[in-house]
């Protein structure tokens, strides 16, 4: 039998969303997206994670590839992929991006982190395909 959705790479999600609460709690709510993104990447080098920002998500549709239709915000390690928010609320439309992301990448787990939040975690969603 194999691994369920919660089984895969929680050790990598876990001190990823210490990174980010580490951000989180430094910032507070109320900023820009690319605010949390840029200190979210120092502290994720700080604690020992690579990750690439701003990284292609190519599209292929009948056999043709669009290799620039999107870009993801932060994929860490080369295996989770996170899709930052700075909004009042996390909708269905974010929840079908960060699918949709996954989908197109080939990779497996997606955080979708809302960094308006007053308490990080009640903004965060972990997807699992």
């Amino acid at each position: 039998m194999g691994a369920s959705k919660k089984d895969v790479l929680p050790e990598l999600t876990r001190l990823i969303l210490g990174s980010a609460i580490a951000v989180h709690r430094e910032l507070g709510p109320g900023l820009l997206e690319g605010s949390y993104r840029t200190c979210l990447l120092q502290q994720l080098a700080s604690d020992g994670l690579s990750a690439r920002h701003e990284v292609p998500i190519p599209i292929t549709y009948k056999g043709v590839t669009t290799d620039f239709a999107y870009r993801a915000d932060v994929i860490v390690e080369d295996r989770v992929l996170l899709e930052l928010k700075a909004v009042e609320a996390l909708l269905p439309v974010h929840e079908a991006q960060v699918l949709s992301y996954l989908k197109h990448s080939g990779l497996r787990v997606g955080l979708l982190m809302n960094f308006n939040s007053p308490r990080l975690m009640t903004g965060v969603r972990r997807f699992v395909r």
